[in-house]
């Protein structure tokens, strides 16, 4: 699952909600150029400015379930009297779109963010349970040939919550009452290329209107104009300059997963011991936001002069440079989407939620990335040597060249008359033809 909290969904971030009060003062930005009007509003997740949410994660996952949608409804009964309303747009995982586009009588239009396997593995979660592959004390352990549109998946490929035996967490809450909203949108956006999906996209399709809209990059990509993150990014292009083409190693868990100081030290172990360069992004909260120093006691003074660790820096950015030649990530999808698009192959150490079934995109279907460890079992010896065959080994060749063929898939995608802009050209007239029967 991803989370709610990221920045690009709803105009707030994890660390600072508005209170209720910056809810009442709407701002206004004009596109002059396009002659567009875009208006937002900051909405509270129903939680105080000062709350902790990365170390209180199921108090606020619990706040967007319950409190959040109270908020979003004031906002709507202000927006919606405007007769120019046509639809709302919402990420698939809120758990209100469908019931609040209904009483405002609107299209409701289902954003997902994740690749259409995984919508289609929570869409027909059912059968999981039905066929004891989910929601059992004790889950089948063969491979799963019964889901529309996906031939084959193992039970370790599944996202970790279908992976889960306790199915009354908050998390699967939400993702239920997501789920029962997604069947009632009228049309689902998804971040993804029919080519690279086909089989799924077209089982999803005889359920829903399922329009392939991916790759969704900020304009001009590497270096746009707009701000995607709201936290302070360190500039590391000087530094990246200086080393030799492909030679570094970014390193970078995204921005919610965390890991256990054990995992960070057994990969800090094979950093070290690869030789190799590295640009590491150490989030403060990685482990905790409580343990804001979490690398072995001497890992800096160790790699001095090959290594560089920033709080937090512009990926698209990094992963761009001429001197990168792998990426150690979590496996988040946006981080797959960027690494394929700057021609950069993965070594995919997932952590938690839909990462686990990228990996098996990334590793056994797109073949442009290697594994490591699993969650609790990643060791040093391993890390090095697949650090070592990713940067300098001809694994490491395999992987650049089927990353080649990938990107110029995403590519072909978004040019005049490829599949993703066919996709969105086909959602807007839709829309349009649907606008103009009101």
């Amino acid at each position: 699952m991803s989370s709610p909290s990221r920045t690009s969904r709803c105009g707030w971030r994890r660390g600072a909600s508005p209170s209720r009060s910056s809810t009442r003062r709407p701002c206004t930005t004009r596109r002059r150029a396009s002659g567009m009007d875009v208006r937002y509003e900051l909405i509270s997740d129903g939680l105080p400015v000062g709350f902790d949410r990365s170390l209180h994660h199921d108090e606020f996952m619990g706040s967007l379930l319950h409190a959040h949608s109270g908020h979003v409804e004031e906002v709507l009964a202000r927006v919606v009297v405007d007769p120019a309303a046509t639809c709302l747009v919402a990420d698939t995982f809120f758990v209100w779109p469908a019931t609040l586009a209904s009483k405002f009588g609107i299209a409701y239009v289902s954003f997902w963010t994740e690749p259409a396997l995984i919508f289609n593995l929570y869409y027909h979660v059912h059968l999981l349970t039905n066929n004891g592959h989910f929601g059992c004390n004790e889950p089948r352990k063969d491979t799963i040939t019964y889901i529309p549109g996906v031939p084959a998946i193992e039970p370790h490929e599944l996202m970790s919550y279908l992976q889960e035996t306790d199915t009354t967490s908050v998390v699967h809450r939400i993702i239920f009452k997501a789920f029962d909203e997604a069947r009632d949108a009228d049309y689902i956006l998804c971040n993804t290329v029919e080519e690279l999906e086909p089989s799924t996209i077209a089982a999803l399709r005889v359920e829903k209107p399922f329009y392939a809209v991916g790759p969704i990059f900020p304009a001009g990509f590497a270096r746009s104009t707009v701000a995607t993150s709201m936290w302070a990014e360190s500039d590391c292009s000087h530094w990246l300059d200086e080393q030799p083409p492909g030679s570094v190693l970014y390193i970078s868990f995204g921005s919610y997963a965390h890991v256990t100081k054990q995992e960070l030290h057994e990969i800090a172990g094979g950093v070290l011991a690869s030789g190799t360069r590295f640009l590491w992004v150490m989030r403060p909260d990685i482990v905790s936001s409580d343990d804001p120093n979490p690398l072995p006691e001497g890992f800096v003074a160790a790699s001095t002069g090959r290594g560089l660790v920033v709080p937090w820096c512009c990926q698209v950015e990094v992963l761009s440079h001429t001197a990168l030649g792998g990426f150690l990530t979590h496996c988040g999808w946006n981080s797959v989407l960027e690494s394929v698009w700057a021609g950069v192959p993965m070594l995919c150490f997932p952590l938690l939620t839909d990462q686990f079934t990228n990996r098996r995109l990334v590793v056994r279907e797109w073949r442009v990335g290697m594994p490591i460890g699993d969650r609790g079992a990643v060791f040093a010896d391993e890390v090095r040597a697949r650090i070592e065959g990713i940067m300098s080994g001809k694994e490491g060749e395999k992987l650049r060249e089927a990353v080649k063929n990938v990107r110029a898939t995403l590519e072909a995608a978004t040019t005049h008359g490829g599949s993703s802009q066919q996709s969105f050209d086909e959602f807007v007239d839709e829309l349009t033809r649907r606008c103009s029967e009101r």
